[in-house]
């Protein structure tokens, strides 16, 4: 066969990826593709994968493409001829400890929402389904009868069977040396055996895309880890078709293969390779056993299931597989270079993710977006300095451990911290505060007071910063508090174009007076929500957009992407340079004007102004918006003012009642009021009509805006059957705290689920917020008069469910 001068599709790697992505391009009937494989399909993580299947993730959209991914290994092998070895014989997950039964029941109820089967089951229970396995000393398990596991190498060949049959060509001992990339845009690959010209390309490279990517100026951020499972010689007291048993609480997992038993590890401290690039001519290799660190693992197992003390090892193995410094694999089209996609980086899941991952990616190639939802894995959650060798190295010491570990609410990775700091990050720690990451930045999460110390001690109820959290947020009601805002996301947009090209993006009307400011979204064709923002003219051709901290990479692309090539506009990000506090209580504008000297009464500042302020010897700009419910402002000031600003509103706030917040604080206040959260509460399916947005979309604007007749349409059809709720507990006391994923029952019946919680400090109740779906729509009087339950760990809770905030509904606070 010889290898085509151009193609539609060039697929880089012949693993299950990249084999799954040929496979459903072809069934789009996108029959022109191409898969270049350096050695030989499955030759680099794929063969050594220990090919279990299960089903539940962490969202809905990933729990999809999970189910989806046992629906095709069902009938791949009648569809190709291709044995695939799948088998769907269930898997049980374990429970040592009330805190771990609690998760998994928290995942059981989430998995009904989801609509995939999911039972607790007692001690008994698990013996009865797992003879050998010791028992008495467990709390519980889940049983989910619909996982399974497969052959990995015989289901990828099925995939390349399945291509090759719909028109793919597929060409091992073929290394792909570099991308073609003309005008921003990847237009082919050069080949050791030619030149391939191509409309998209797709780097499924394993361990080996960050380095590959990296040479043309594109960030993949994943490391290798060395991975390590035995299999013992054959047990003849071992059952046929016994389920896959996940024992997390002792980092292992037990499956059964051809009479013999599979034990692996996630082990907590984990040993990265690679770090100084992977050999071209690693193929179908090994690396080193080091029986050290798995022995660890081997005394619990043998403890666990007996057996194994009369049963030897056949084989040691240790193999690498790629981790994110998140735990989620990248997919989708990257922000650097347009039509070059990725699917790599699949931390121990990509079996159970390849059918899923490629029907999602084939569908984005084709239609220029993604099918669904898929914030959680997309490439562009990630930033640029996370493909930092020295920190993915640290990180993924870490990573493949948190597989298994407690996935506590607010958990915190530990490794590789303290990259991306804002100007007072000292300060904040002096006053004691306990910092928690997001995308490398710290931002504090709560102060230590009293006896509270400056660290979380993890727990799926009120942890120890409870009392802290609730007095910052009673601070904020009453007084006056400070927040550090400083890794909110800014760009500065400007140019004689920018009010036209922003109008365009933005489905506000952001063509406003200087000094105003506008919340607004941005929206795709399909009008769901690609961002949210604040959009603040500051003058006739300079306009300020500021995002979430997780959307920097993704905002920063979508700008760009959508400006015209004629505009003369230019999008600036600013966020590092750009610091920001916010000033939010009752006693803001005392203190505002107290700095100031400044008039900042409703008249002379009123809701929604932006302007520049004096503070102490500084200038810094003054926004009248806020996050939390109360009345308050944001301080924006450059970089090298930022610490004389921040101290003289410290001195003067000393007599004013001025105290610190953190986000736990912030996540409260904002819950209590009803506003959004991107990525959680809205996103790209879902439109400013469901999310309760619609006033901020100005439907008839001059010029119209990307989406918009989406949303005529919608409005024109009057009352939605997909709705954003407020959702409150009815419970004694604290009760059960809401997180996400938590079935809402309408009448007997699951009709939506949370997308966020917190407990709300100044109503003092469990919220949430989620959407409710119903034919009929979903209005006030459905509200009024259904009976609501919330399901947390299995059993169900009372709830109010209103469209409004159940704080302070109509913004007297914040307009005060």
């Amino acid at each position: 066969m010889t290898l085509p001068s151009e193609t539609d599709v060039v697929i880089i790697g012949g693993g299950v990826a990249g084999c799954s992505i040929a496979y459903h391009l072809t069934k789009l009937g996108i029959t022109d593709v191409v898969l270049c494989e350096r050695k030989q399909l499955t030759c680099g993580t794929t063969w050594h994968a220990a090919g279990l299947v299960t089903q539940l993730r962490a969202t809905r959209n990933m729990t999809e493409l999970a189910k989806y991914t046992g629906e095709l290994f069902t009938g791949l092998e009648a569809e190709t001829g291709q044995a695939t070895g799948y088998k769907k014989n269930g898997s049980l997950r374990i429970a040592k400890t009330p805190a771990r039964l609690e998760e998994l029941k928290r995942g059981a109820s989430m998995a009904r929402n989801f609509g995939l089967e999911a039972q607790v089951v007692t001690p008994g229970q698990v013996a009865e389904r797992w003879p050998l396995a010791k028992v008495d000393d467990i709390e519980g398990a889940i049983w989910m009868p619909n996982d399974g596991q497969v052959n990995p190498a015989d289901v990828t060949q099925a995939m390349a069977k399945g291509a090759r049959m719909g028109g793919a060509k597929i060409f091992e001992q073929t290394k792909v040396e570099r991308i073609l990339i003309e005008n921003g845009r990847a237009c082919g690959v050069v080949t050791d055996k030619g030149e391939i010209r191509a409309k998209n390309v797709v780097i499924c490279g394993g361990m080996w895309s960050r380095d590959f990517a990296a040479a043309h100026g594109v960030s993949l951020p994943l490391h290798a880890a060395e991975h390590f499972y035995i299999v013992t010689e054959p047990m003849p007291t071992l059952q046929a078709n016994l389920p896959v048993m996940f024992v997390a609480d002792e980092c292992s997992y037990y499956k059964e293969d051809a009479g013999k038993l599979l034990l692996g590890c996630f082990e907590p401290n984990a040993k990265p390779w690679g770090h100084r690039g992977i050999p071209d001519d690693f193929c179908f290799d090994s690396l080193p056993e080091d029986f050290d660190h798995f022995e660890p693992i081997l005394e619990m197992a043998v403890e666990r299931v007996p057996a194994l003390a009369e049963t030897g090892i056949q084989l040691f193995f240790n193999g690498p597989e790629s981790f994110t410094p998140d735990d989620r694999y990248l997919l989708g089209e990257t922000p650097e270079v347009a039509g070059l996609f990725c699917a790599c980086g699949f931390n121990s899941v990509g079996i159970l993710s390849s059918g899923g991952v490629g029907k999602a990616l084939a569908s984005w190639i084709r239609d220029g977006h993604a099918p669904m939802e898929l914030a959680d894995v997309d490439i562009r959650r990630m930033h640029p300095f996370q493909s930092n060798k020295r920190y993915l190295h640290d990180r993924t010491t870490e990573t493949l451990g948190a597989l298994f570990d407690m996935h506590w609410p607010y958990m915190q990775f530990e490794t590789a911290r303290g990259v991306r700091r804002s100007p007072f990050h000292d300060r904040l720690i002096d006053a004691g505060a306990c910092m928690t990451e997001a995308v490398g930045y710290e931002r504090p999460g709560f102060f230590a007071r009293g006896d509270i110390p400056a660290k979380i001690e993890y727990s799926y109820g009120p942890q120890n910063w409870f009392d802290a959290c609730a007095a910052e947020c009673l601070n904020t009601h009453q007084k006056v508090s400070i927040f550090d805002q400083s890794c909110f996301t800014k760009f500065r947009v400007e140019g004689r174009d920018a009010c036209a090209v922003l109008n365009r993006i933005c489905a506000g009307n952001v063509d406003v007076a200087v000094g105003r400011l506008v919340y607004t979204q941005m929206l795709n064709a399909r009008g769901g929500i690609e961002a949210d923002v604040t959009v603040t003219r500051l003058s006739e051709t300079e306009f300020m957009v500021v995002s979430t901290l997780g959307s920097q990479t993704r905002d920063l692309s979508w700008l760009r992407r959508n400006l015209p090539e004629d505009a003369h506009a230019i999008v600036t990000d600013i966020t590092a340079g750009m610091p920001m506090l916010a000033i939010m209580g009752p006693g803001s504008r005392a203190l505002l004007e107290a700095v100031s000297g400044e008039d900042f009464s409703n008249a002379a500042f009123p809701f929604g102004t932006s302007r520049d302020i004096p503070v102490g010897y500084a200038q810094a700009r003054a926004s009248r918006v806020t996050y939390v419910g109360e009345l308050g402002w944001e301080l924006y000031c450059s970089a090298d003012m930022a610490q004389h600003v921040f101290d003289t509103l410290l001195q003067a706030g000393a007599d004013r009642g001025l105290a610190h917040g953190g986000y736990f604080a912030i996540n409260s206040l904002r819950m209590e009021k009803g506003y959004r959260h991107w990525g959680h509460d809205i996103g790209e399916e879902d439109t400013p009509i469901e999310a309760g947005l619609g006033f901020a979309v100005a439907y008839d604007k001059p010029g119209g805006f990307i989406g918009q007749d989406v949303l005529l349409r919608q409005r024109e059809a009057g009352t939605p059957t997909k709705r954003l709720v407020q959702v409150r507990l009815d419970t004694e006391g604290v009760g059960p705290l809401l997180y996400h994923n938590e079935p809402i029952w309408l009448d007997g019946q699951i009709a939506g689920s949370v997308t966020s919680g917190a407990y709300g400090h100044r109503i003092k109740a469990s919220l949430g917020m989620g959407y409710l779906t119903h034919p009929d729509g979903v209005d006030k009087a459905l509200l009024a008069g259904g009976k609501f339950e919330v399901e947390v760990a299995c059993e169900r809770y009372p709830a109010t469910v209103q469209l409004a905030p159940f704080f302070d509904p109509k913004s007297e606070r914040v307009k005060a």
